[in-house]
């Protein structure tokens, strides 16, 4: 019998993903020119409103140039690239598929030299990182595939120093039956939503303080419209790290969100 973690590994497994990405960055710079993070942004932030949810949170943490962060389910590494560029912070990737660990190591070596960012596979429950070594931790569209949210937030309090932020960008249920496939799901054995306000008492439950809170729904709802009217004019589209059936996983969602079968939440919490 298959577990629940193996499935998710192989939901966003996609064969030769470097060589897919490769080829598609062959249309914008040749393979010895160095790549900039706004160029890689189109294909490196698959979450929800892409690069401008990552900075919008990234501004409600208050990263500065002295923190430790760790991005855990970094996917292929945007976001982490994003922080220790814009706010020249440490950060550590951590993500359950070997195969976007590979291509974030690569996508950080076209973008130059860095000292600041690394990548390691581990699963989000059980990370080979030492306890309270991070002052953020990040968790963009990562929490709906973890059935055990309890035992997440644990994780997360371990790894977070005294009065350490944790940032999450969560997909939340709200009324109706989810319409599968999803950008994070094929079927509900891998989906495990919870509704904001479960959401918001696991996190207290585990000694989180809500800072910030926020329903992100409708300005999301709104960035799916804007994408919808203009679709991207170049190669560089998440189809290529997430399958040939992307388009219609993330249409999907954007139903799912227009029927308010889910809705998108951000926050920051702090250790209380």
């Amino acid at each position: 019998m298959i577990d629940t973690a193996s499935k998710v590994r192989e939901h966003y497994t996609v064969t030769d993903l470097i060589d897919r990405i490769k080829a598609a960055l062959e249309t914008i710079a040749p393979e010895d020119q160095p790549l900039t993070v706004s160029q890689l942004a189109p294909i490196d932030h698959f979450h929800s409103r892409g690069i401008l949810a990552t900075t919008d949170l990234a501004d409600a943490v208050g990263l500065s140039p002295t923190m430790r962060v760790l991005d855990l389910g970094c996917g292929i590494g945007g976001p982490a690239r994003y922080f220790a560029e814009t706010f020249g912070c440490t950060v550590v990737g951590v993500d359950l598929s070997p195969s976007f660990i590979d291509a974030a190591t690569y996508l950080t070596a076209r973008c130059g030299p860095s000292d600041r960012l690394t990548f390691q596979v581990g699963d989000a429950l059980h990370t080979p990182l030492e306890a309270a070594s991070f002052d953020v931790v990040f968790l963009h569209h990562v929490a709906m595939n973890i059935e055990d949210r309890v035992a997440l937030y644990a994780e997360v309090r371990r790894v977070l120093k005294p009065k350490g932020r944790f940032a999450i960008h969560d997909i939340v249920l709200r009324d109706g039956d989810i319409v599968y496939p999803a950008p994070w799901a094929r079927d509900a054995s891998t989906s495990f939503l919870l509704r904001e306000g479960e959401t918001r008492a696991t996190l207290e439950h585990a000694g989180f303080k809500v800072m910030h809170w926020s329903d992100d729904t409708k300005i999301a709802l709104d960035w799916w419209k804007s994408t919808a009217a203009n679709p991207p004019t170049n190669e560089l589209n998440l189809s290529i790290v997430m399958g040939s059936d992307f388009p219609v996983k993330s249409g999907n969602l954007a139903r799912n969100i227009r029927e308010n079968r889910v809705g998108v939440l951000s926050a920051v919490c702090t250790l209380d």
